[in-house]
């Protein structure tokens, strides 16, 4: 199913957009974790990036066995790209979650009842928690696109020139 569009191997297609809205999705709950007040502002925007993301990455993981049936064992890179999975669900939950206390607590003073608000040690935890997850998907995802940067190129491309190019 995710093997070839247009005679191209969907696997670099779809990775692109992990590559791309992970970080993303883990910089933006660093900085919602951080920065209290932009939770209303950009959570939504956070959480949608973690959200597509975690979708994503099982067309990754499908299109990428269906390539190596094309190129052969990426080695390392499949069990890595297999456990991005892991990182990537805990940073959109924490992501989600630190939306969702910012807008109660933001409802919360705009009615001014603050026992609605969340307790300070609830959130203080949950960001804690978001930030220690959003570090921890950034060096997944690192570890993942070199292996894979690797597997695809580590034997065609070398530091130094070649005597063709003298």
């Amino acid at each position: 199913m995710f093997d070839l569009i247009n005679g191209l191997p969907v696997h670099p297609l779809v990775v692109h957009a992990v590559v791309v809205l992970l970080p993303l999705a883990a910089l933006g709950t660093l900085a919602i974790a951080v920065r209290p007040a932009w939770r209303t502002r950009y959570g939504y925007l956070v959480t949608a990036a973690a959200l597509v993301s975690v979708a994503l990455i099982p067309v990754a993981t499908s299109s990428g066995e269906a390539l190596e049936e094309h190129v052969g064992n990426p080695g390392e890179h499949a069990e890595l790209g297999d456990q991005l999975i892991w990182f990537a669900i805990p940073l959109l939950l924490l992501a989600a979650a630190l939306t969702w206390l910012g807008r109660r607590a933001e409802r919360a003073a705009a009615e001014d009842a603050p026992a609605a608000a969340p307790g300070p040690g609830l959130t203080r935890t949950v960001a804690t928690l978001a930030v220690v997850a959003a570090l921890a998907a950034s060096v997944q995802i690192y570890r993942v696109g070199d292996s894979g940067a690797r597997a695809a190129w580590g034997d065609k491309v070398s530091s130094t020139a070649s005597s063709d190019d003298h």
